[in-house]
């Protein structure tokens, strides 16, 4: 997923630049259903940004509501004169 603008998630201890982040979803099979279903069981973002080789890789358990919202909130900063 790709930040335009700086973000915060209340997840992260500091807010991270602009870049693109792998996000990784673990999800496990609901089973007992007549069809083939998963939920989600957590919601990770790996740090640094893709773009960044210094340092190590982190992975943080987001909430995936705050993320939406921190993405939503730099897709609208867009459409700020």
């Amino acid at each position: 997923m790709t930040f335009l603008r700086p973000f915060t998630l209340k997840a992260l201890d500091n807010p991270q630049p602009a870049g693109t982040y792998r996000l990784v979803v673990d999800e496990d099979e609901i089973l007992g259903v007549s069809i083939l279903a998963y939920r989600r069981v957590a919601t990770m973002l790996q740090t640094p940004a893709l773009a960044v080789r210094v340092g190590a890789v982190q992975f943080h358990l987001v909430d995936p509501a705050d993320l939406t919202a921190a993405l939503d909130a730099d897709r609208a900063a867009l459409d700020e004169p």
